[in-house]
């Protein structure tokens, strides 16, 4: 991804790369049907789906990574969250706190961030306790949260894109 690209054009090119993994994701899960699949293609979506979780990942660090000049220092979701509230963007600022949340996650794995999505009352995705998860990645296609369900990366790039439209024009 070219340095030169505005933010927009960086969510269009990730959107690209994601479609690959959903996709991919897409037609491993409508080959299997409701059996099980072997392992090879166990490892194929687990494959699938780390890479879209990778997609997800850079995507929501790089939206932080050029909105950053807007806040003079200090946790930019944070920041963000509260001028949002400040100028009456509840939902937004819902939708940016839980992408937040959900990212740290997929970065960190259990911790504050996993309990505060498992508490929150209208979560915006699948997140599994920890207990759901088989401790044998190669046999789980998806993590605590739920990259493949579909709208997942259409709500993160929505909501990054809506957030930059709003800091932009501030």
């Amino acid at each position: 991804m070219d340095a030169s690209q505005n933010l927009p054009e960086l969510v269009a090119a990730a959107q690209v790369t994601a479609k690959a993994s959903t996709d991919r994701i897409a037609e491993i899960l409508d080959h299997l049907g409701e059996r099980s699949g072997s392992d090879a293609q166990m490892e194929d979506l687990r494959a699938a789906t780390v890479a879209l979780e990778a997609v997800v990942v850079d995507t929501y660090t790089l939206f932080e990574a050029r909105m950053q000049h807007h806040f003079k220092r200090g946790p930019f979701s944070r920041k963000l969250k509260a001028l949002l509230l400040d100028n009456e963007q509840a939902d937004l600022a819902d939708r940016v706190h839980q992408h937040y949340l959900a990212i740290n996650v997929l970065k960190h794995g259990i911790g504050a961030s996993h309990r505060a999505l498992l508490a929150t009352p209208n979560c915006l995705f699948v997140v599994k306790k920890a207990v759901d998860v088989i401790t044998d990645e190669a046999q789980t296609p998806t993590g605590l949260v739920d990259v493949s369900v579909a709208g997942f990366f259409d709500g993160l790039t929505a909501t990054i894109l809506e957030a930059y439209e709003f800091l932009e024009n501030r």
